[in-house]
């Protein structure tokens, strides 16, 4: 048989480092801190841990406005540090993925200070510079992401620059083949030190209209919608040409063994499957945010998980999210009883599955004093709910005073729950999330058919979505009740038995059908002809 990537079956943890654990009392978390958590990891169950942006950043947009690519910012230690903790992490079994952030630099960065220099400077055309209309007007009607024009007039040049992003972000020009021998340098770099794999930062914003054409008007905006979503992103995103550029980048990868190469693609299902690349030479995992805006329904569910299975190309492995650093934790969008529910959606699905620090202990949003806001998605644009620091907010790790996450000031306050809701209590619960979690880890990682079977929808109620996973002779049922009353199976499974519930706790065996309790999820073992 064909040996099997690692990261086909792998549980893939994200850490914010700002907020997983601070080490030397700055309120800010670090390398290091990683480091001493890397045992809540392993206990986890996990495989992988993916570490969001810890390079040389000016912070405008916490380490996404990138200064250096090739080195570590001293807010979070040093390139020794981040030696160190690759190697504590592979020795206890773990891979790294870093962040990658490929569409933008900073202002700061010298490649940018040499462009910006002259329209004559070696890098002028590393970046996307225009001259502004006539009037004095931007080149054309982009929008950025964070609000406002995407065009800023540089006057000792006279030409504007583009940034998806912030004025402080601007766009590199992956057009120009010496921006790409340059941006996949720094993935060798990283792979040379041991790196396990990346994921790639707002691929689909990689590439934009060579013609720099008008973004046309969005029919379904209306007055008191974010400003920036008045113009559908036709000539923004998803533009002919990222496929090869990433096809550069997997070349890089596949050079190595063993890596893996991720994707961010805020896309519609038919949209994101071109980012597996022509024969699969595209990303490993494009990720599939689509648990997170989908209703929490069982029709709604069920149809996602077709329409997403029957759209993949031959060959090519799914990949399920349901949160982020950028988006609103899952215990806050559908209220504690279901995230129980989601984590076991999640964790049985066919499929590589993506955890948020935060959610194996059920964090949910925390509110931000006006005073305290750090996001400048907010501060550009308030009003909206587009605030991202809500869900960035520091790991409590005990009922210690700032939960153990830190010794001074943390850069954004904790939950008011911390004292409670932290990894400490949790751990000693045989019935909390994080015991949940745990459970269902090792119940995947038991399971074949967890791991690496084939997925079968077989009933999507008013209440209840159930399907089942097979493998060989292996097959399991899962059941999930996404209401807060019980409910009754329509699929007849009297001789199957319960290997987990998600209230952790041994429910009544089945018996002409299964019963489900409200807001319970149950994973069952079906003898091979159950039908």
């Amino acid at each position: 048989m064909t040996e099997i990537a690692w990261w086909r079956s792998a549980v893939i943890y994200q850490v914010y480092p700002r907020s997983f654990q601070d080490s030397d009392g700055d309120g800010v978390g670090d390398l290091a801190g990683i480091a001493q958590r890397l045992d809540h990891l392993v206990r986890l169950g996990v495989d992988a841990v993916w570490i969001s942006p810890i390079f040389p950043s000016p912070m405008r947009d916490f380490g996404y406005d990138v200064s250096d690519y090739c080195a570590i910012d001293p807010l979070f230690g040093t390139l020794a540090d981040f030696d160190a903790l690759l190697e504590a992490a592979h020795a206890r079994g773990l891979r790294v993925i870093l962040d990658f952030v490929p569409n933008h630099t900073s202002d700061q960065h010298p490649w940018f200070q040499e462009s910006r220099a002259s329209k004559s400077a070696p890098k002028r055309g590393w970046y996307v510079w225009r001259d502004p209309k006539p009037d004095g007007s931007p080149p054309n009607n982009w929008q950025s992401e964070f609000g406002g024009p995407a065009w800023t007039f540089d006057a000792a040049t006279g030409q504007s620059y583009y940034h998806a992003y912030l004025t402080e972000q601007p766009d590199l020009d992956w057009r120009n083949p010496e921006v790409e021998a340059a941006m996949t340098d720094v993935l060798r770099f990283w792979f040379d030190r041991g790196v396990d794999g990346f994921r790639v930062d707002a691929i689909h914003h990689l590439h934009e209209d060579e013609e720099g054409r008008d973004n046309p008007p969005n029919p379904d905006w209306r007055p008191g919608m974010p400003p920036n979503d008045r113009w559908l992103q036709t000539r923004t995103i998803d533009q002919p040409g990222v496929h090869a550029s990433i096809q550069a980048m997997r070349q890089i990868a596949d050079a190595y063994p063993d890596r893996v190469m991720i994707g961010e693609a805020y896309l519609p299902i038919d949209r994101l499957m071109a980012y597996y690349g022509a024969d699969l030479t595209g990303f490993h995992l494009p990720f599939n945010f689509h648990l997170i805006s989908t209703d929490w329904k069982p029709a709604a569910l069920a149809a996602l998980i077709e329409t997403y299975e029957a759209a993949l190309p031959a060959g090519a492995w799914p990949n399920w999210v349901l949160g982020n650093h950028d988006r609103s934790r899952v215990a806050s969008r559908i209220g504690p009883a279901q995230a129980r529910v989601a984590a076991m959606l999640l964790l049985t699905l066919r499929g590589t599955p993506t955890i948020y620090q935060g959610e194996e202990i059920g964090m949910l949003d925390t509110p931000i004093p006006p005073d305290l806001v750090q996001d400048p998605y907010e501060k550009n644009l308030p009003g909206f709910g587009l605030g991202r620091d809500p869900v960035r907010t520091p790991m409590p790790w005990s009922g210690e005073p700032n939960g153990g996450f830190t010794s001074g000031r943390p850069w954004l306050p904790l939950a008011a729950d911390a004292a409670t809701r932290n990894v400490a209590a949790e751990a000693g619960d045989p019935r909390s999330m994080l015991s949940l979690y745990r459970a269902l880890i090792r119940l995947r990682r038991a399971s074949a058919a967890l791991s690496l079977g084939d997925v079968r929808l077989l009933a999507a109620t008013g209440a209840a979505l159930v399907y089942e996973r097979r493998l060989g002779g292996e097959r399991v049922v899962v059941a999930l009740n996404l209401t807060g009353r019980a409910t009754s199976l329509p699929v007849g499974a009297s001789a199957c038995d319960v290997l987990l519930s998600t209230r952790l706790d041994d429910p009544a065996p089945p018996r002409a059908a299964i019963r489900l309790r409200a807001d319970e999820g149950l994973v069952l073992r079906a003898p091979a002809d159950h039908p």
